[in-house]
């Protein structure tokens, strides 16, 4: 436990901490307020298992909560479930994740730290630490867990609401996902922390780690919820939708991918995932309810997210990209370029083949599927003829019912907005 008397306790950043973007405190908002005034030094941590090889934008109001208290000069861990990522939290699944190895979530963590970079400071004063749990996980002894699993019952491991779902559904709950809490819970009392932070969905898991630190070191334990972002319906911006907003993108690709989220997460996504002043979010919130377009906003917002992770510069290129390509209807000035030989091909090549082969599509079905809704387009053009097959040998002008013939100066190919690829047959 941090013992340092050494923390700001400058009352403004306090009450913005405790107080935006913030859901819950636990035992209480009143309790973590006199702590952090009385200016003792608490070790705070926000825990990620690398389930995807990127973090995204639903990860940033955990972070950003963990940048403020940073900056009152508290002790800060990204803890890494490097253990706890291969049996993968139960959360909102309705049946048991796919379990992974500890190659593959040491192949996903791999860039966490410089995606993390955009909101906390590795080097300097107060440096954020990193930490895996599989530094005491993978050398724990068997009696020992037994030990630990022993403060805890069975009963109060399934009063999960989605462990009694699946129960009622008959479905399956495994006996690793059942003691995933208690994993995630002791983590807390192995880094000796004051405080956790976390999404709403974290809660019956850090909650669990407030008992283990009470239970084994007989001391409180504060829990800092951050509400999910979602849009107006309840659906959830991340992952498991298939809408998240991912921070190892190239700027153009971050910029697009807020260009895409719904309108009615823009305040919200200033407010918990940026730093902007206050100030400038209640500005946004009375701009948009006063009928400005949303685009506008978004705009701004997808500014602010690809200028955090890559700089002033990089966020100006990828708005003109944005406005360039997509305002303007133009192809990007820089596209890729591959050549025939490059793509090892030759002769009558299916299409769906070719966009496997360029990397628009990891399967046939999967390339079939885009052309026939309309999500590929050759030199500018829709193109839903999921059978043609390009004759990469003619170069011939022109198309002919479903065989498309390759130009010279080759073709444009184009997946949805943000993806291009010129093939030639030449390079």
């Amino acid at each position: 436990m941090a013992s340092k008397s050494s923390a700001s306790t400058d009352a403004a950043a306090i009450e913005e901490l405790l107080t935006r973007g913030v859901a819950e405190v636990y035992p209480s908002k009143e309790a973590l307020h006199a702590v952090l005034r009385s200016g003792k030094e608490l070790r705070v941590f926000n825990g990620i298992d690398p389930t995807a090889p990127t973090l995204h934008i639903g990860h940033l109001a955990s972070l950003q909560k963990l940048r403020q208290f940073q900056d009152l000069g508290h002790d800060v861990i990204m803890l890494i479930g490097d253990f706890t990522g291969m049996i993968g939290d139960p959360t909102g699944k309705h049946s048991a994740r796919q379990q992974l190895t500890r190659a593959q979530v040491l192949t996903n963590a791999r860039a966490y730290r410089t995606q993390a970079s955009s909101v906390l400071r590795f080097t300097g004063r107060s440096a954020a630490k990193i930490k895996r749990n599989g530094s005491w996980w993978n050398r724990m002894t068997s009696l020992r867990f037994l030990e630990l699993l022993s403060l805890t019952t069975a009963q109060r491991l399934l009063e999960r609401d989605m462990f009694q779902e699946r129960m009622k559904a008959g479905a399956p709950v495994g006996a690793h996902e059942l003691l995933y809490p208690a994993l995630q819970g002791y983590d807390s009392a192995a880094m000796h922390v004051d405080v956790e932070i976390g999404g709403t969905d974290q809660t019956f898991n850090m909650l669990m780690g407030r008992e283990y630190v009470r239970k084994l070191e007989d001391r409180e334990k504060f829990v800092v919820t951050v509400p999910l972002l979602a849009d107006a319906n309840g659906k959830k911006i991340g992952k498991s939708e298939g809408n998240m907003v991912e921070l190892g993108a190239t700027p153009e690709d971050l910029f697009g991918q807020a260009m895409a989220l719904p309108d009615g997460v823009i305040v919200s996504c200033f407010a918990q995932c940026t730093a902007v002043s206050m100030e400038t979010v209640i500005r946004m919130r009375d701009r948009l309810a006063a009928g400005e377009n949303p685009r506008d906003a978004k705009m701004e917002l997808a500014t602010e997210f690809v200028r955090m992770r890559y700089g002033a510069q990089a966020a100006e290129r990828a708005c003109a990209a944005f406005v360039r390509t997509f305002q303007a209807h133009e192809v990007p000035e820089e596209v890729a370029v591959m050549s025939l030989k490059q793509l090892g091909l030759s002769g009558s090549v299916p299409l769906a083949m070719l966009l496997m082969k360029v990397g628009f599509a990891a399967s046939v079905s999967e390339a079939r599927r885009l052309i026939e809704q309309g999500g590929i387009k050759i030199d500018g053009s829709v193109f839903r003829a999921p059978n043609a097959t390009f004759e990469l040998d003619g170069y011939e002008k022109g198309m002919l019912l479903e065989k498309v013939f390759l130009l010279e100066k080759g073709f444009l190919l184009q997946k949805g907005k943000r993806h291009f690829m010129r093939v030639v047959g030449k390079k």
